[in-house]
């Protein structure tokens, strides 16, 4: 974790609204986001970061996250992420290293209503314990970042998950799937789990099955919580919009959770301001709801 740095007059407003919207939230409710954020480095021109960072944080405030998964985040973003979000915090490593080189899966959770029992990274790889480490067909190093938490005003725990698959290894996405699966069963077992995570598959890729219908009973039966309030898929799905406002397609980002809770708000956000995006991913999101 971070110390946030200074902020400027804009940030600070940014940051009030993130704190107001969040006080806002009834406590029984979970609103949990999935934010693809396109590395700082990418040569994206009128697209790139340091154009887009407003907007980044004006779109996360607008939903008032308790949490939130972040992917392809570089450490001068993590940083960038800690100081404008103060009343979160944060977890996470990046993928060469098991430190700052590399993207981070990061995960941000909120002050006021959790506080980390536990938290953890693993690679999806045949060596899941070594940094930087790939395996099958991956083009790169992938991981999944976890904490468990605790909710300050009822002291129940939760896990919170999140990933990125890769792009281009159609087997090492499905290998992901079943590391995934071993690994966090025994990490979320007995206690409600969020997964949140662009994952780079669709509903028909046979990782998704992995995870919505797996073959031992010790693996967690994710539940998709878009297809749960959208039982019927649409030509206009797509959650990658590659800066240019598609959205004939399919998504590829999701929030995950197991049966102890209940989606009762599921979208994907297109917000844009003229005409520009936050990043080159909408972000997904979900309310959910504990079952009693």
């Amino acid at each position: 974790m971070h110390t946030p740095r200074a902020l400027p007059r804009l940030a600070a407003t940014l940051t009030l609204a993130f704190g107001t919207l969040a006080a806002a939230q009834p406590a029984a409710r979970l609103r949990v986001m999935s934010f693809n954020v396109r590395y700082a480095t990418a040569p994206d021109g009128d697209n790139a970061w340091e154009k887009r960072t407003d907007l980044f944080f004006e779109t996360i405030g607008r939903f008032a996250p308790d949490l939130i998964g972040f992917q392809e985040v570089l450490a001068v973003q993590y940083d960038a992420i800690a100081a404008r979000m103060p009343g979160h915090a944060f977890a996470g490593v990046g993928r060469d290293d098991g430190a700052r080189k590399g993207e981070f899966s990061s995960v941000g959770f909120r002050r006021d209503r959790f506080t980390l029992v536990a938290s953890g990274t693993f690679w999806l790889s045949e060596s899941p314990d070594k940094p930087g480490s790939k395996s099958w067909d991956a083009a790169l190093p992938r991981i999944c970042t976890w904490v468990r938490l605790r909710e300050t005003g009822t002291g129940r725990e939760l896990v919170l998950a999140n990933t990125h698959f890769d792009h281009r290894g159609k087997i090492a996405r499905q290998e992901a799937a079943r590391v995934l699966s071993e690994r966090l069963g025994p990490v979320a077992a007995g206690v409600p789990a969020i997964l949140t995570g662009d994952f780079n598959i669709d509903e028909d890729n046979p990782a998704y099955a992995v995870l919505t219908r797996p073959a031992r009973p010790a693996w967690i039966a994710w539940i998709d919580a878009y297809r749960t309030m959208h039982p019927e898929r649409r030509p206009d799905e797509a959650s990658f919009n590659g800066f240019k406002g598609v959205t004939r397609g399919s998504r590829i980002d999701f929030v995950f959770h197991t049966r102890h809770f209940r989606a009762t708000a599921a979208a994907i956000d297109r917000s844009a301001r003229d005409g520009r995006f936050p990043s080159d991913h909408y972000p997904v999101t979900a309310v959910l709801e504990a079952v009693p």
